[in-house]
């Protein structure tokens, strides 16, 4: 009798201390989470850092949070209908949403301990294996900076950090730049930022037709070309001129250019 005794004695023990040590695990994965409470009862939640709690002043004075380390304490002292607190992280300011609710009863409540559901290691290598990308490419930054440089009032021209602006040399050497229309081809103008060049050509109709624009007929080795209009007019109208803005890398136009300027007349005559 008294062997029996000791062995319920025992699995009373044990099962107390189960009751005591048990934990209930929360998946914090963006959706609320339920934390039920018990009037007059203390409820512990556990988080991975130091939180700020924002409790809606309808629950303020029935419900008692402190906060100690990462560890908050919840207690009710009236019934709370369904309310939602936030947890805020002190360090990081990402945000844990929980919704609470107290009834009267006398069933022991576990502790909770709220876990964030980190990135998988196949995601997190991928992550850092990803090159940054800029917001915006080199080449539309420069080529936005020019037209605002020829088109917009100077006060309005957006700052760009790292462009100077450079020479660009006799236009002369641009009349092989676009031979198969009856064009002329003047440089205006040239910045440079990084590795990238960018440089804006005025183009003018001389013939009697409507020049159609298009950039795989530039001769030069370009990153990119852009047209202020699509087309010329005939010469002698409003719209025979545009001005085309032309990305290089590694150089300026004149080292892209795939044809080499003519010859002055009578080069090749013997003196």
């Amino acid at each position: 009798m008294n062997r029996h005794l000791l062995i319920l004695a025992f699995v009373g023990s044990a099962t107390w201390c189960a009751t005591a040590n048990a934990v209930e695990i929360k998946h914090w994965d963006r959706l609320p989470l339920a934390v039920p409470l018990v009037v007059g009862q203390e409820r512990i939640l556990m988080l991975d850092e130091d939180v700020r709690v924002g409790v809606p002043n309808s629950i303020s004075a029935k419900l008692r949070v402190q906060s100690v380390d990462s560890t908050l304490y919840l207690l009710a002292s009236d019934t709370i209908p369904p309310t939602r607190l936030q947890l805020q992280s002190v360090k990081s300011g990402d945000m844990v949403l929980i919704d609470v609710e107290a009834v009267a009863g006398t069933a022991a409540l576990e502790p909770i301990k709220i876990v964030a559901d980190a990135k998988t290691p196949e995601a997190e290598d991928a992550q850092v294996a990803a090159p940054a990308v800029p917001a915006t490419p080199i080449p539309v930054v420069l080529t936005r900076y020019a037209a605002q440089n020829l088109y917009a009032p100077l006060r309005t021209v957006a700052p760009l950090p790292g462009v100077r602006r450079v020479p660009v040399g006799k236009s002369a050497a641009l009349s092989t730049l676009l031979p198969t229309e009856h064009v002329t081809v003047k440089a205006l103008a040239a910045w440079r930022l990084g590795d990238y060049w960018v440089t804006a050509v005025k183009l003018v109709n001389q013939g009697p037709g409507e020049v159609l624009l298009d950039p795989r007929h530039l001769q030069a080795t370009l990153f990119t070309a852009t047209f202020q209009h699509n087309s010329l007019g005939r010469s002698g109208t409003p719209e025979d001129t545009t001005v085309a803005y032309l990305v290089t890398r590694g150089g300026d136009l004149r080292q892209a250019l795939l044809l080499p300027p003519p010859k002055p007349e009578g080069a090749d005559h013997e003196s």
